[in-house]
C-alpha cells in the first residue's frame, strides 16, 4: 500500500516538475551577462530555502493541530490543557519559522 502511494500520479508529477525546474535552472545559471561577469539568471538558494521553511512549518503545525484535535475528541475532559499545549507548541514552531526566514533572507 505504501509503494502505491509513493508511486501515485500526483507524486510522480511533482517529482517531474521539481526535476524539470532543477534542470532548467542549471542551464539558466550557466548563462553570462553582457559584462562577462558570471551571474545566474535564476538564484534559487534563498527562494528554495524560504519555501522549505514555510512548507516544513505548515506541515508541523498541521500535524500538531490534527493530533491535538484527535486527542481532544478522545478525551474531552482534558481539552483545556491539550489546547494550551498546542498553542505553546504552535508559537514555538512559528518563532523558529520566523528565525529561519530571517536567516534565509540574510543569506545573500
Amino acid at each position: 500500500m505504501m509503494i502505491r502511494s509513493i508511486l501515485s500520479a500526483r507524486t510522480l508529477s511533482v517529482l517531474a516538475a521539481v526535476a524539470f525546474t532543477i534542470v532548467c535552472a542549471d542551464y539558466a545559471s550557466a548563462q553570462e551577462t553582457a559584462a562577462g561577469v558570471g551571474r545566474s539568471l535564476i538564484d534559487l538558494t534563498a527562494p528554495f530555502s524560504v519555501g522549505l521553511v514555510v512548507i516544513g512549518a505548515a506541515y508541523g503545525i498541521s500535524k500538531l493541530a490534527a493530533s491535538a484535535y484527535e486527542s481532544m475528541a478522545r478525551q474531552p475532559e482534558v481539552s483545556g490543557s491539550i489546547q494550551t499545549a498546542m498553542i505553546i507548541a504552535a508559537a514555538l514552531i512559528e518563532g523558529f519559522t520566523f528565525y529561519a526566514l530571517f536567516i534565509c533572507s540574510q543569506a545573500k
